[in-house]
């Protein structure tokens, strides 16, 4: 059978069963079950028809009813790590870090707004003209960006950060060369130890992923706090674990919860630690007062093009949420605040890597001062199109070792 014919016959028994069952009264099973007679009924007429075949129109002409349409075969490819839906007409998905169009399509616009509001409701999220953005995520925890017309000129966007079946670990990190296992246990130190650790990076540079990769170093009796716009880390092995996430304004613009409002709160639950998916905005405020009275540990991510800049953006970021704050006064607060900051970036050849770690030593002469411990650095194998190279020590000696004596570690970093 063929792919036109294949469409055709999913279409025509979708219409048939929409106009002729109460779907309403009938569950998930009886449904699928129905559907399955339905084509088998359909390819005996039609001759032979391969098994395949029959289970993927079986599968599509539920999936169109009850599931998210074409989008739940694409979430089946384990190899695609992101979907970005331009309109009904235009898919894109991400391969192996790069991005290429699929000769796929929704059947309307009305279609692809059906599966938005499924997606939407069913993590109790709501979207529509009055509030044409939403952030949630899917039951498989996978984060979704919706963005309604007329915002949007092309019709309504979708883009879907994958949610990997597998937690992120160190042993990944160390296979994917992205940190070699030296390192990985100074992180396991540091992690262990409380330093409060900032991972900074672009878009798609693995922020989140390294993120859950340290979370494994959290000793497993500790209390953990975690805060998210869409819950999407996977700290596993930790008993005393709260998961916060946040919420968007109802149709009337009352009801949001922000992240600034969840730090706050976290504070009143004895937290050991708390773990900030991102911070972007007036929260970083917030989350400096956290770390500095008392709660050490913390671990967050944020976008940044450097180490440096890095801390440029937390300035800009708590300026957003106390203006007029002397500019002097909320470097000290960064400087005491943040202990170390790891830097990834997303590589010419689409690779990931860890670019540098770097340690907060303070506030002098109106700067926050920096000391690289790593730096990566490319080597004689490296192309325009391939890059090769690893983190290196550098000659710097870690200067804020107080918190490592305190675990009781004396070895030189």
């Amino acid at each position: 059978m063929t792919d036109t014919a294949m469409q055709e016959m999913i279409d025509n028994i979708r219409y048939y069963v929409t106009e002729n069952f109460q779907l309403s009264g009938m569950s998930d099973d009886e449904l699928e079950e129905r559907i399955r007679n339905l084509v088998e009924d359909r390819c005996m007429q039609m001759g032979y028809v391969p098994v395949e075949q029959r289970v993927t129109v079986a599968e599509q002409v539920f999936s169109a009813i009850r599931g998210f349409g074409i989008l739940d075969l694409i979430m089946k490819d384990d190899t695609i790590t992101e979907v970005m839906i331009n309109g009904p007409d235009e898919i894109f998905i991400e391969k192996a870090g790069r991005l290429q169009k699929l000769d796929k399509h929704f059947e309307s616009e009305r279609r692809l707004e059906d599966i938005i509001q499924k997606i939407v409701g069913l993590a109790g999220r709501e979207v529509n003209q009055a509030n044409p953005i939403v952030d949630t995520r899917l039951p498989d925890g996978s984060r979704v960006n919706v963005v309604l017309p007329p915002i949007s000129l092309k019709g309504a966007i979708v883009t879907i950060r994958k949610f990997s079946k597998t937690p992120m670990t160190v042993e990944q990190l160390i296979k994917y060369k992205s940190i070699t296992p030296e390192i990985a246990h100074v992180l396991e130190i540091l992690v262990k130890a409380k330093y409060n650790i900032f991972i900074s990076g672009g878009t798609g540079s693995g922020k989140t992923t390294f993120l859950n990769a340290l979370s494994n170093f959290i000793p497993k009796d500790e209390r953990i706090i975690t805060i998210e716009d869409s819950a999407e880390l996977q700290i596993t092995g930790i008993d005393n674990l709260v998961s916060l996430e946040t919420r968007n304004a109802n149709a009337s613009g009352s009801g949001a919860i922000t992240i600034r409002d969840l730090i706050r709160s976290s504070l009143r639950m004895r937290p050991e630690r708390i773990v900030v998916g991102e911070v972007r905005g007036g929260e970083a405020l917030d989350m400096l007062q956290a770390m500095n009275t008392g709660h050490d540990g913390s671990l967050s991510t944020g976008h940044a093009n450097s180490t440096r800049d890095m801390l440029s953006r937390l300035e800009t970021m708590v300026l957003q949420g106390a203006e007029g704050l002397p500019l002097e006064a909320i470097r000290q607060q960064i400087a005491s605040a943040v202990d170390i900051i790891i830097h990834l970036s997303r590589l010419r050849d689409k690779s990931r890597k860890t670019m540098e770690i770097c340690e907060v030593c303070g506030y002098e002469n109106g700067e926050i001062v920096l000391n690289p411990l790593y730096v990566f650095e490319e080597d004689a194998n490296s192309t325009l199109t391939k890059v090769s190279g690893s983190l290196k020590r550098t000659k710097n000696k870690m200067v804020n070792d107080h918190k490592l004596k305190l675990m009781g570690y004396y070895e030189e970093i």
